[in-house]
């Protein structure tokens, strides 16, 4: 081939071979996935102090936060289902009372009342 000829022939290879990525193009549309329900505790501390709150699942306690004197608050319970049978605990900032529910079975919102 000439020179001309030659570059002819690998402009049209080059356009021949990128033409197909110019065209439309297939997309995968999806959906996020789904979130797992969310479980949480709401206490109710109407005690002069503060409260520990743990759950504790199979022997294996968990400390959730503290709770401030006379407040409710509402308290995120990640790593578990719902349907787990659990045991909330609550403990005076001082040590020298503990309130506690047992057989719980966690899901949705449990109101949690200390005393």
């Amino acid at each position: 081939m000439t020179g001309k000829r030659s570059l002819a022939f690998f402009v049209g290879l080059f356009l021949l071979i990128s033409a197909p990525s110019c065209g439309p193009r297939a997309a995968t549309v999806g959906s996020s996935p789904a979130q797992p329900a969310q479980i949480s505790i709401q206490v109710n501390n109407t005690l002069g102090q503060s409260v520990n709150v743990y759950v504790n699942v199979n022997g294996s306690e968990t400390f959730l936060r503290q709770v401030a004197a006379n407040s409710n608050v509402t308290i995120p319970v990640p790593n578990y289902s719902p349907g787990t049978t659990a045991t909330i605990k609550a403990v005076t900032f001082d040590g020298a009372r503990t309130y506690s529910r047992t057989n719980v079975t966690l899901s949705g919102t449990y109101a949690f009342q200390v005393p």
